[in-house]
């Protein structure tokens, strides 16, 4: 046998220290890439392997050595429904492929959705005008921008977005125009080689006026792949228009009960209010269906069936970038669904995996002799026998479960609760399989006197017993109603005059380790008092929230601080979680700042001057209160737990006000390598 040469050795020492570091290796001209940010998934498709980046919230991909040619995904925010109206457009949607990368650091920025639109002004019968569009997700110098906003009953033109919006029912003269077409983003230049982008498309009309009064159905939202559903008379509303089927990841979301790796799904438009009457469905990739006086409409991705049964259009599902669904008209006066957020993915080759996964299920990564799946939608875990030659033994596994934050509140209120946070060890049994269900985060509210609310409940259903983390409680809104916080994992703050929202998670005890079987969460802060009215932030899974200061210039409450994973989920390659302290505030922590979960939004005060400040989101996801500029709450990260951020009040005649939606669960288990 031939001795080994100088540079045979060395590229064997250079594998060897890879593998050392938990990375894998891709190939260019001898090169290796490495890189760190986002959820971290390596797989194998017929032989190739890849790791890709998930960011589902805003973050940075950092290439820290080498170069080579990326893929990447960008997927624009939904727009919002409309009130007996249309269906969102969905997001813009454009594939890089092949793009040379080269060290440095590369911001990323992924869009909310667009809020669907309040049900009617203020001491008005005229709709507000047309849903938010979309926001604009973009990296590497791409611009996906959102899709548009749907229009509302009674003349209320969508806008343009990326996708147009479908038009509502109208009460005028028929024959009144299409969604606005919306416009394709622009791609800069010298990057076009690299990148196809899907957007432009037109949301759909809607029904006629035409005597006698009757079903008057909605037109749905654009999708990135099609035109919205055009409708005339009948009893269904428009559908939204399709998608885009883009195979970046390994497991592909649950999106409109499996339809794969679809993205920028339309909303469907609602049907008025006959019995008899459905709203349409959702477009594949997100869309939320629209809904009729009988049933809800459909949620997409995250979101399974919506809870109402009186009118309300379905979200557009997190992370996918799909439209929200219209509202019918019902019994009272409903707002249209949010839209979706949108999502980065950025993948590259690398030589091989570091080690083989036992078992199926979610973004899987491999980190200091772990494996570690990461479930950011919901989805199944399965640990064959057989599989990469698993043993019979069982699995001995960590595992944290976060449920979705609580949304934000309308005007100068309370912020969201963070969702329960449930971390402890089990076994799981060779051969088993069971789901994995991920909480979305609690809707915002938009008016004076109500609660936002609750985010739904995590679970993973474990052989020896199921483990459920609840969502955290909305936060309550100033003005006359309702001021007290929500109850959940930890409560939502409150209004002034109203109590805190209770937690049921159970204190934490200052050393992170294992939970009690009701997790950890902590109640929300109370609002403050005259002259500036400011609301209390929302409970976190480490901490209580604050309370708001009614002095002038006065603040409110910052959200309660959340929970750092532990040791095991903390790969550095890896930006799972949200930001939180660099100086650990507990038994336990780490100096990284990175890694944090379940914090609680912040409460926002009345005045709508420059004077009074808003709370801060906790670390873990919250959401921060409006300030003088936006207004409007910050939503929860995706895939935190975080809660929404309060509204600060908006000063005009046609005032609206906007709490932030909180952010989605996430399941996290590991077992040794």
């Amino acid at each position: 046998m031939a001795p080994l040469t100088t540079g045979a050795i060395q590229a064997i020492l250079r594998e060897f220290s890879q593998q050392r570091a938990g990375r894998g290796r891709y190939v260019s001209g001898g090169e290796s890439i490495t890189a760190t940010g986002g959820i971290i998934s390596d797989y194998e498709v017929s032989g190739t392997y890849y790791r890709a980046h998930i960011f589902t919230s805003t973050g940075t991909f950092n290439v820290t050595g080498g170069s080579g040619n990326v893929d990447a995904l960008l997927v624009g925010g939904g727009g919002g429904g409309g009130y007996y109206g249309g269906g969102g457009g969905g997001g813009a949607v454009i594939h890089v492929q092949s793009k040379p990368q080269t060290p440095g650091t590369y911001p990323v920025v992924v869009a909310s959705g667009g809020v669907g639109v309040l049900s009617l002004k203020p001491g008005s019968a005229t709709p507000v005008t047309p849903a938010n569009e979309g926001g604009t997700t973009s990296a590497f110098g791409y611009n996906a921008t959102g899709g548009g906003g749907a229009g509302s009953y009674d003349n209320i033109p969508a806008t343009g977005g990326a996708n147009g919006g479908g038009h509502g029912a109208y009460l005028g003269p028929p024959g009144y125009p299409a969604g606005v077409l919306g416009t394709a983003p622009t791609v800069p230049a010298p990057l076009t080689p690299y990148a196809t982008v899907y957007a432009g498309n037109r949301g759909g009309t809607f029904g006629s006026n035409n005597s006698p009064w009757g079903d008057f159905p909605s037109g749905g939202g654009a999708g990135a792949g099609g035109n919205g559903g055009s409708v005339t008379r009948g009893s269904v509303g428009g559908g939204g228009g399709s998608g885009v089927t883009i195979n970046i990841i390994p497991s592909p979301p649950s999106v409109n009960s499996g339809n794969g790796y679809i993205w920028g799904g339309g909303g469907g438009g609602s049907i008025y209010d006959p019995p008899a009457g459905t709203g349409g469905a959702g477009g594949p990739g997100g869309g939320g269906a629209g809904g009729d006086s009988a049933t809800g409409g459909t949620g997409g991705i995250n979101l399974g069936s919506s809870t109402s049964t009186n009118g309300a259009g379905g979200a557009g599902g997190e992370s996918t970038g799909g439209g929200g669904g219209g509202s019918s008209y019902g019994p009272g006066t409903l707002p249209g669904a949010n839209g979706g957020s949108g999502i980065v993915v950025v993948r590259y080759q690398i030589g091989q995996l570091t080690a083989a996964a036992k078992a199926t299920g979610g973004a899987i990564s491999f980190y200091n002799g772990k494996t570690i799946h990461t479930f950011t939608s919901s989805g199944t875990f399965a640990n064959p026998t057989a599989l990469n030659g698993g043993s019979p033994n069982p699995l001995s596994v960590e595992y944290v479960v976060v449920g979705g934050g609580g949304g934000g509140t309308g005007a100068y209120g309370g912020g969201g609760g963070g969702g329960t946070y449930n971390t402890g060890t089990t076994t799981i049994t060779s051969g088993s399989s069971f789901p994995v269900s991920i909480g979305a985060g609690g809707g915002s509210t938009r008016d004076y006197g109500t609660t936002a609310s609750q985010g739904t409940s995590s679970s993973s259903a474990f052989p020896t017993a199921t483990i459920t983390s609840p969502g955290g409680g909305g936060g309550s809104s100033g003005g006359y109603g309702t001021r007290a916080g929500g109850p959940g994992g930890s409560g939502g703050g409150s209004a002034v005059s109203g109590s805190a929202g209770p937690a049921s998670g159970a204190p934490f005890p200052g050393t992170i380790g294992a939970t009690p079987p009701a997790g950890w969460g902590h109640n929300g802060g109370v609002g403050g008092g005259a002259p500036t009215y400011g609301g209390g932030g929302g409970g976190g899974a480490g901490g209580v929230g604050a309370n708001g200061n009614g002095n002038n210039p006065g603040s409110a409450g910052n959200g309660g601080v959340g929970m750092q994973l532990p040791a095991t989920f903390r790969n550095p390659v890896s930006a799972v979680g949200a930001p939180g302290p660099s100086s650990p505030p507990f038994s336990g922590a780490d100096t990284s700042g990175k890694y944090w979960v379940a914090g609680g939004g912040g409460g926002a005060p009345y005045s709508t001057g420059g004077t009074s400040t808003p709370g801060t989101g906790g670390a873990g996801g919250g959401g921060a209160g409006g300030d003088s500029s936006t207004y409007t709450g910050n939503p929860g990260a995706q895939n935190t737990g975080g809660g929404g951020g309060s509204a600060r009040t908006q000063p005009g005649p046609d005032a609206v006000y906007v709490g932030g939606t909180g952010g989605s669960g996430i399941v996290l288990i590991a077992y040794p390598s």
